[in-house]
Order: structure tokens, then C-alpha cells, then sequence
């Protein structure tokens, strides 16, 4: 059942009935119900499906396609709270459950939260599972610098505790964050230091001259969108610029400073003025 439950499986169809298309899966048969159906699925073809069971705990296939499948670490929305614990919509009729021994963070409705989808080996049914530690390991080949693909897990003392590329765990300082990140949202990081006890630091900008480029495309886009000027000078408060810009005054000096030796801004007594 672990090795069929939560996963995408390509089956042949046996048998046609009113209820759909059954399919063959080792020994087993699964119902592909008919709303799901290919017009031009018959006996003997074949089609991929994703595998699970419905409420009655039945083996059912899908043609939807879910957030992730068994063993990916993705970030969903609470749709339901109860005792024992919350539903999360995953993209299938049937709700995500996070049974509430596993879940290690309050979790409520309207949120998002960082889980990993799993099959509960007490009762064979898929669940998430919010406590992510036991299956976070910082890979031997990390670099500093590397780019990775980041959810936000929480929001801690020192900064943001992110999920990277679905494998470690790494931490974003708030002095290095220039703008509100809300938990499950998914963000790009740089490894910024990785420390003698395996632990990461992560940061937003990309550093070097390829960082130097992604911050003044970010000065472009806004110039581009405030119809092409801005009321920032050297006087203008940090606070400022990291509300309107989501970025450090410095991030902002060298955006500017890279903008304008290409020659696409002016600057002016009481601003930045795009350039034609």
C-alpha cells in the first residue's frame, strides 16, 4: 500500500461500468470514476492517474493532478479545523488531513503552512505532517552563493525559518529581509554562510554583479509602474525605500548607480526619472 498510495501510476483499463473505468494495479483493481473518464479511454488502453482512497478508505484513481505526491514537502492552505486536527486543500476533492500529533506549529484556517505529504502506516491513509525535522538533512554538496527555491516554514526570534528545495532547512535573518513573508510562501534564497554545525544562512539578493543586476531591474520595474518617477533621493528615509522597494538603501544605491551608468535614469534635485 506505501509504495501505491499518494503516487502517479500509469494502468491499463480492464472494464467498463456505469460507475467508470476500473484499472489494473498489481493484483489490485482501481475505479477511475466516470466524470474523469476519457471519452476515448476503452479497455486495453492505458492512462496515468494519480492513487488514493476516498472516504470510505477505498483505492480510487484521478486525473487530477494534486499539490505534490508522497514524500514532497509543499505548502498548502487550512480549509477545515476540527479536534483532531486541520484539512488542507491539496487540489483533490478529498481534504489533506494534518492529524494534530503532527502538526508543529498552530495552524489555523485561511493560512498557509509547510507540510510533507506521507501515508500514515497506523491507518494506510495519506496525511500531512507539519513537524519537518526528521526529514531534513543539509546536503554534503551545498554551496555558498547556490541559488534554491525556498517556502517559508515560520517566523522565529531571528528570522524566517525556510524549507529549501524540499530537502534542508535555513535561516533568513530579519535583518536581511526588506519586506513582509508570509508562512508558506515561496521564496528565492542564496545560500548566504553554511556553518561548522551544518546549519544555513540563507539571504534574498543573489550577491556580486548578478545581484547588482536583479536589484535594478526591481528599481526599473518600479519606475516603470510609478509612470517613471520616483521622489527618492539620498535623503530619503531606509524605512521608506524598504516599504516601496523591498530593499536596503545601499541595495538601492548600487541599483541606482548600475541604472545610471547604462544611462536609464536621470537624476533629479527631487527624484529618479526613467529614461526614454
Amino acid at each position: 500500500m506505501f509504495n501505491i498510495l499518494g503516487r502517479y501510476h500509469t494502468l491499463s483499463a480492464t472494464r467498463a461500468t456505469d460507475n467508470g473505468m476500473y484499472l489494473q494495479l498489481a493484483d489490485l483493481e482501481v475505479l477511475l470514476p466516470a466524470r474523469y473518464v476519457p471519452a476515448d479511454l476503452q479497455p486495453g488502453g492505458s492512462i496515468e492517474v494519480f492513487v488514493y482512497t476516498d472516504s470510505e478508505d477505498r483505492l480510487v484513481a484521478t486525473t487530477e493532478r494534486p499539490a505534490g505526491q508522497v514524500g514532497d514537502i509543499v505548502a498548502l492552505p487550512v480549509v477545515d479545523k476540527v479536534a483532531f486536527g486541520v484539512f488542507m486543500d491539496w487540489g483533490l476533492a478529498k481534504h489533506l488531513l494534518v492529524p494534530k500529533s503532527e502538526m508543529g506549529q498552530p495552524m489555523e484556517v485561511g493560512q498557509r503552512y509547510v507540510v510533507r505529504i506521507m501515508v500514515d502506516y497506523r491507518s494506510n491513509r495519506l496525511i500531512g505532517v507539519n513537524k519537518l525535522a526528521p526529514f531534513l538533512e543539509t546536503p554534503a554538496d551545498l554551496q555558498e552563493g547556490q541559488q534554491v527555491e525556498g517556502l517559508v516554514y515560520d517566523k522565529g526570534e531571528l528570522g524566517y525559518r525556510i524549507i529549501c528545495n524540499g530537502r534542508f532547512a535555513g535561516l533568513l535573518y530579519h535583518n536581511r529581509v526588506y519586506r513582509g513573508l508570509a508562512t508558506g510562501e515561496a521564496v528565492t534564497c542564496y545560500i548566504d554562510n553554511i556553518r561548522a554545525d551544518g546549519k544555513v544562512d540563507l539571504r534574498l539578493t543573489a550577491g556580486g554583479l548578478a545581484g547588482v543586476e536583479a536589484e535594478a531591474a526591481t528599481l526599473l520595474s518600479a519606475l516603470e509602474g510609478a509612470g517613471g518617477f520616483l521622489p527618492f533621493t539620498d535623503k530619503t528615509p531606509p524605512e521608506l525605500i524598504k516599504d516601496q522597494l523591498g530593499m536596503s538603501k545601499k541595495a538601492f544605491k548600487r541599483a541606482l548607480g548600475r541604472l545610471y551608468k547604462a544611462r536609464q535614469v536621470a537624476i533629479e534635485a527631487e527624484g529618479i526619472r526613467r529614461l526614454a
